[in-house]
């Protein structure tokens, strides 16, 4: 274990060194990249502090003990030794999943969409539902949301939702959201009292720096028009809103929640970069699936992830088979413990997947 902090001490010896080099603090895209490693190797480094701590205190202790000579001394190296020899486990395990390989996208801010798909107007008000959801789970983080786009439904909710979050690890901990989300309950609409299921397709994107994926003018087409409301009318009388359309792939991005066209020009240019983002890391998401056998973090749409049961007061995720009956705190934003066993569910196969790191 030591050996291997040792080469990464190396490593962030050298990260410490590179970051304050003027020549690297030009290069926007090195310097972003080396100071998210430093973040990450910073904490593996108060680790191997710590464990070389309790290494020295466990090595002491049977030193004093072997020596016997001084009763008292003794007593207090057994409690030395007994707290070294159940702290050293501990950190052990923190260690080895910080010595995972990271995903560099990680660390980055994300672009939230969710799309209302079966199940009509019951369908738009589950989408607003998991807005709600995923706003107060932010709010609770520190984290910042910051609306795109939308399309309201008819009778509430949304026909589909873009948002911005940034905060720190954002995309590293929505990235376990996308997939098909179900609902099963009584809709508003519904007379009978029957049970209906409706879905809500959540998609998350790592949002792409301007240096991550280059866009040629010549590829986009730019359209302005009116921002609209609830039921599609004109909410101002200037060209305010942009939509933007990638000709090589035909992806669309708009953005109308800012009133200065330009600004909402610079959000749809920040959406459609992440989109194109995204299309190359589908493909490598599939392969490293693919290779592990998981589901955690496929990246696969159309998988039908999680199930809100308003009757049972049930909340199942599909992929781990966990089941908590606590849908009113976890709808209302309370989603961490969920989000906890994906992690660590990963995790998990992440270290089966590299058992010959140490």
């Amino acid at each position: 274990m030591l050996d291997k902090l040792q080469i990464v001490k190396q490593r962030f010896d050298e990260v410490s060194d590179l970051i304050i080099q003027p020549d690297i603090i030009s290069d926007q895209k090195t310097y972003v990249e080396l100071t998210r490693e430093y973040k990450s190797l910073r904490l593996l480094m108060d680790k191997r502090e710590l464990y070389i701590e309790q290494t020295n205190n466990l090595a002491e202790a049977e030193e004093i003990i072997s020596d016997g000579s001084d009763a008292e001394m003794v007593d207090m190296a057994k409690m030395q030794y007994d707290d070294a020899k159940a702290q050293i486990p501990l950190l052990e395990e923190e260690i080895k999943l910080l010595l995972i390989p990271k995903d560099p996208q990680d660390a980055k801010n994300a672009v939230v969409e969710l799309r209302a798909g079966a199940g009509g107007d019951e369908a738009s008000i589950f989408a607003g539902d998991l807005f709600r959801m995923y706003s107060k789970y932010c709010e609770n983080r520190g984290w910042k949301v910051d609306t795109v786009d939308y399309s309201e439904g008819t009778n509430g909710g949304f026909k589909e939702i873009q948002f911005e979050v940034s905060g720190d690890d954002v995309y590293g901990t929505l990235k376990f959201e996308a997939g098909v989300h179900r609902v099963q309950r009584v809709p508003q609409t519904e007379t009978q009292g029957r049970v209906h299921t409706s879905a809500a397709t959540v998609m998350v994107f790592p949002e792409a720096e301007e240096f991550d994926v280059v866009v040629e003018a010549k590829d986009v087409r730019v359209d302005f028009f009116c921002s609209s409301g609830p039921g599609g009318q004109s909410v101002n009388t200037t060209y305010s809103a942009v939509r933007l359309t990638h000709i090589p792939t035909g992806l669309v991005a708009q953005c109308q929640d800012q009133k200065s066209q330009h600004k909402n020009k610079e959000k749809a240019f920040k959406v459609l970069r992440s989109r194109l983002y995204d299309l190359e890391l589908a493909k490598k998401n599939e392969e490293d699936a693919a290779l592990r056998g998981t589901m955690v973090t496929s990246g696969d749409r159309s998988a039908k992830i999680r199930t809100y049961n308003y009757s049972q007061g049930r909340v199942t995720d599909h992929r781990i088979g966990l089941t908590l009956y606590d849908l009113q705190n976890i709808v209302n934003g309370d989603i961490q413990k969920i989000l906890d066993e994906l992690m660590l569910a990963d995790n998990t196969e992440k270290l089966k997947a590299n058992n010959d790191l140490l």
